[in-house]
């Protein structure tokens, strides 16, 4: 069966959060984001999909006029292409991995539209095969930096909306990251603190922060990306001194890397991103070939909207679910552009099973 493009369009995403998202690397006021929007045709009908093109100077290497420029270079429009899972791959090989992720969760999006049945359902039944499609998935909540106080505040109101997991931002000076973890523990004594240091440490910083937190009282979960994305050995030195799972993040873009990490004991988790990876599918391939090198699964996203978690989330519920669900940051969101895709009911989100990914703009 044949799906010939129509169209290829893009337009800015851009919405404001409700207060800074900063991390140790960088800081974001907005999404700095570009929305894909694919129409292809299909045994004489038409079916339009989305994808989120979500950009995070300096994390990722594009910026949103790079993906704009690069998608509209290619010519997509009236080529036809099997109506297959990874028949645009070689079409779109010239573009970024942000660029990638986007057109391709558009593509997919049509596709399963056009296949009457959602996205997950697809990429289950043709990449994954066995087990089960999971709907239910509990998240976490992320805490960007800012001044101790704030994120104490933050850390007691998230949990008494139901969050147990909370996501650290860390990477300062140990004294400045302890002050803010020493305030979360005070005003949340009883969640479970996952550390995230966007690769900004060395293996005795993020040791001596493991220990500082676990004096505080503080419950540490998991430890993401404490050490630079090529520094394989300060990651397995964490692992192996840490007593701490760890989970790879910056390190992991590919399933190459996967058995890199495994290889070297660098990590006991991945973290899956789809503009990291390069789109559902290779998110998909690497958590199949994590799985199978016996490493845990973490699903999380840059600062993006429903648009971009529901895509991830049909991927993880394709996969029946994974250990870690970060799919958090359209609740930091001043407001939110789409309709659909996942319900919530904190810090539940349940994937709501319809046509392709089942996300619908506001307006």
């Amino acid at each position: 069966m044949i799906s010939t493009i129509v169209e290829v369009t893009t337009r800015p995403l851009r919405v404001p959060l409700v207060e800074p998202f900063v991390i140790a690397t960088g800081r974001m006021d907005a999404t700095d984001a570009i929305e894909v929007e694919l129409t292809i045709e299909r045994r004489g009908k038409r079916f339009v999909g989305l994808g989120e093109c979500a950009t995070l100077p300096p994390v990722t290497i594009e910026a949103p006029d790079d993906v704009t420029r690069g998608i509209a270079r290619l010519p997509l429009a009236g080529r036809a292409f099997p109506a297959r899972l990874e028949a645009l791959d070689d079409a779109i090989a010239s573009l970024g991995p942000v660029a990638r992720a986007g057109l391709q969760t558009a593509w997919l999006d049509a596709l399963a539209r056009s296949s009457d049945t959602s996205l997950a359902t697809l990429l289950h039944r043709e990449r994954v095969s066995r087990g089960h499609i999971a709907l239910v998935h509990e998240s976490d909540i992320t805490l960007p930096i800012a001044d101790p106080d704030r994120m104490g505040a933050l850390a007691q109101q998230w949990t008494a909306r139901g969050f147990r997991s909370l996501k650290i931002k860390v990477g300062r000076r140990l004294d400045d990251d302890l002050a803010a973890l020493g305030a979360i523990v005070r005003a949340a004594p009883k969640a479970r603190l996952r550390l995230d240091a966007n690769a900004a440490l060395s293996a005795d910083e993020a040791l001596a922060l493991l220990e500082g937190t676990r004096s505080l009282g503080g419950d540490v979960e998991l430890y993401e990306q404490p050490c630079r994305a090529e520094d394989l050995a300060g990651m397995a030195e964490v692992v192996a001194r840490g007593n701490v799972p760890v989970v790879a993040d910056e390190s992991c873009k590919s399933v190459e890397d996967v058995d890199r990490l495994a290889d070297a004991r660098a990590a006991t988790g991945v973290n899956l991103k789809l503009v990291k990876n390069g789109g559902p599918l290779a998110s998909l391939d690497v958590g199949l070939r994590a799985r199978a090198r016996g490493l845990t699964i973490m699903a999380g996203a840059m600062v993006e909207t429903r648009l971009g978690l529901t895509a991830m989330m049909h991927v993880v519920s394709a996969l029946g679910g994974v250990e870690h669900v970060d799919l958090d940051t359209a609740l930091l969101l001043a407001a939110d552009p789409y309709l659909g895709g996942y319900e919530e009911a904190l810090p539940w989100l349940t994937l709501l099973e319809g046509r392709g990914l089942g996300v619908l703009r506001a307006t």
